[in-house]
């Protein structure tokens, strides 16, 4: 997967204020799809086949709230794992011997995620990363070494992850690579030991670091730039750990699939697209030879590099429309479980039988939305006013007379990317009378290095007219209502809503923010230690406060609220590490300061998201009638 800063603030969307209606217009809208089918809790999600594919694993509620089950395929018996009554099980994997499962938990959003184990015969889970004030991270898991894990911990210094060895029979673990200065990333051969690291350098580029072993000296084997390390990333070694599989920028717009001779230097592009950038490649879990490539161009491909993966893949388009996934597999790469997202379809998962060529139908995330017609989601595609290409997702209502009202709703990251598929946001909106824009504004990943390089320094500017100029373009397609357009997000989502309520006042009748940063100088300030190695990049992409900070006030919200003239909903974790409650509410405390109607939500147990669906529903709910009110669309009592 290309490099993404871990500024990666989760896109949550929406929340609110309770409206009050009439009994009248409540029945006249009962036909609504309910909010709790699309942003409640799955009913069953996230399957994993184990180890000698004899069970499955899934998450699901138990007493409301997501844990791991397990479905035994001969006897079809389930039974719940995990019993856990806060914030859910959802990041889990198979220990390599089929015995047990890891999963990763934090507590109340603060992100200091801790690593567990439990047997599958039961009992208690167990810390295997028992610190305090420490945030642990699964780095590598191999089924030719079913009692070794390998872990990335900042134990010894909050803003650093060392990678430990962890025995899973005895619980021992072994530093095997210390982090002495800005790693981002350790890179472990077949044989599991720890032989290379990325590091970042003070001009924002990178280094990538080669050695022999674990016990040799480590040396710098090449570099990518600041232009180039957004998008380039290594992937890991062949079987030999003589080649290394890369996805590099370096002499090309687009990230493509190279290997380096690690003895010659050289490089052999494998794969590349003119438009877009390689995602990733699956390797064969025994010769660790290519199998598949994804990229992401408006929809997501799979491009075979094996003749039996690619009759696999023909045979499986057949079961079902839509983008295909393939989730993991049994060790003996029998038994695939595989899913399909469409956009008017939520995933539907099956387990596909290689030998047989067949497939077996596991469950419907969401079967409840079934019996309601969703809105088709249109890849669309357009200039920013600079000439600058632009794609997006547009939404339209399936009812109703143009224009309509407008949401825009726009990413996290922001160095990640929108996609097509299914999307209970877009859904929502659509249902409720609402046409839903997403546009992968310059800085998204996935479009190449110039692309996501336009938005360097761009924040509240070229970023935010891109935002503009989207709204502009569905008004002069004649289906938007310039008098009707609101704009919402979180994270980088979340400051876009409040930058163009600032900078752009007369385009947004209204604006929804989840824990948005409005003074980029507080949010540089306030950085989790964690993001210390990626810190230099993110000065190069957002700005300096050591040297810039009257470029950075420029371009926060906070210091332009004389400018904010619309209504405004902000929502905001307690817990949130990245965006502090703090900022959120010098922002709400600004508004109300100048007598501006601002909601807001804070959930006392949420950090960078919201986690609990008691909260997203609260949230929601309030969300909704705020549109309601401010942009007429339908509601849900």
């Amino acid at each position: 997967m290309n490099k993404i800063i871990r500024i990666t603030f989760l896109l949550g969307l929406l929340a609110g204020a309770v409206w009050l209606f009439n009994a009248d217009l409540a029945k006249r809208h009962s036909s609504l799809i309910p909010r709790e089918a699309l942003f409640g809790s799955p009913k069953k999600t996230n399957p994993q086949i184990s180890p000698d594919g004899s069970l499955i694993s899934y998450v699901a509620p138990y007493q409301g709230v997501l844990n791991i089950w397990i479905y035994d395929r001969k006897t079809k018996a389930e039974r719940v794992l995990t019993r856990d009554k806060n914030r859910g099980i959802t990041a889990y994997g198979w220990v390599p011997d089929g015995k047990s499962i890891l999963y990763s938990q934090d507590q109340g959003g603060n992100e200091n995620t801790h690593l567990y184990q439990l047997q599958l015969s039961g009992g208690t889970a167990k810390d295997l990363t028992p610190f305090k004030n420490i945030q642990a991270r699964l780095h590598s898991i191999n089924k030719h070494f079913p009692d070794m894990i390998l872990i990335e911990m900042n134990k010894e210094d909050p803003s650093r992850h060392d990678l430990y060895r962890l025995d899973l029979k005895s619980g021992a673990l072994e530093l095997v690579a210390k982090n002495t200065g800005k790693v981002t990333g350790w890179i472990v051969d077949t044989q599991m030991k720890v032989r290379g690291m990325v590091s970042t350098r003070p001009d924002a580029g990178d280094d990538v670091w080669i050695r022999k072993d674990e016990k040799s000296e480590w040396q710098k084997f090449f570099s990518w730039s600041s232009e180039d390390s957004m998008t380039s990333s290594v992937i890991g070694f062949s079987k030999s750990g003589q080649e290394l599989y890369l996805i590099d920028a370096r002499g090309s717009d687009t990230a493509r699939l190279v290997v380096m001779d690690l003895l010659k230097g050289t490089l052999r592009t494998l794969y590349s697209d003119p438009e877009y950038d390689v995602g990733g490649l699956s390797l064969n879990s025994d010769d660790y030879s290519i199998e598949t490539v994804s990229i992401y161009r408006m929809r997501h491909d799979i491009i075979p590099f094996r003749e039996n993966i690619r009759v696999d893949l023909e045979a499986i388009q057949k079961i079902e429309k839509g983008d295909l996934s393939v989730e993991g597999g049994s060790y003996d790469n029998r038994y695939w479980i595989i899913s399909f997202n469409s956009d008017i379809t939520p995933s539907n998962y099956y387990i596909y039988d290689r030998k047989t060529k067949s497939a077996e139908f596991l469950f419907a995330s969401r079967p409840e939305l079934k019996k309601y017609r969703l809105a088709p989601i249109k890849p669309v595609k357009f200039l920013a006013r600079d000439g600058l290409p632009l794609r997006g997702y547009l939404t339209v209502p399936r009812k109703g007379k143009k224009p309509f009202p407008l949401l825009l709703v726009v990413h996290g990251g922001p160095w990640i990317r929108d996609g097509w598929g299914f999307s209970p946001a877009s859904q929502w909106l659509a249902d409720r009378g609402y046409i839903c824009l997403r546009v992968n504004f310059r800085g998204s990943t996935g479009f190449g290095k110039k692309f996501v390089n336009a938005g360097n320094k761009e924040w509240g500017r070229k970023m935010q007219t891109d935002l503009v100029d989207a709204v502009n373009w569905a008004v002069k397609q004649g289906i938007a209502d310039p008098k009707r357009v609101g704009i919402i997000g979180g994270s980088y989502g979340g400051y876009a809503v409040l930058a163009s309520a600032a900078f752009f006042p007369d385009v947004f009748r209204c604006g929804i923010d989840l824990f948005g940063p409005g003074d980029l100088i507080a949010l540089i300030k306030a950085m989790p230690p964690y993001w210390d190695p990626e810190k230099e990049s993110i000065l190069l992409r957002l700005g300096n406060p050591a040297t810039e900070a009257a470029f950075l006030k420029e371009r926060s919200p906070l210091y332009h609220v004389d400018r904010i003239r619309i209504p405004m909903l902000i929502a905001q974790g307690a817990n949130d590490p990245r965006v502090p409650k703090v900022e959120s509410d010098k922002m709400v405390q600004a508004l109300r300061a100048k007598g501006l109607e601002c909601q807001y939500l804070v959930f006392q147990d949420e950090g960078h998201g919201f986690a609990k669906p008691e909260n997203r529903m609260k949230f929601y709910q309030a969300a909704e009638a705020f549109l309601a009110k401010n942009l007429g669309g339908k509601f849900e009592q």
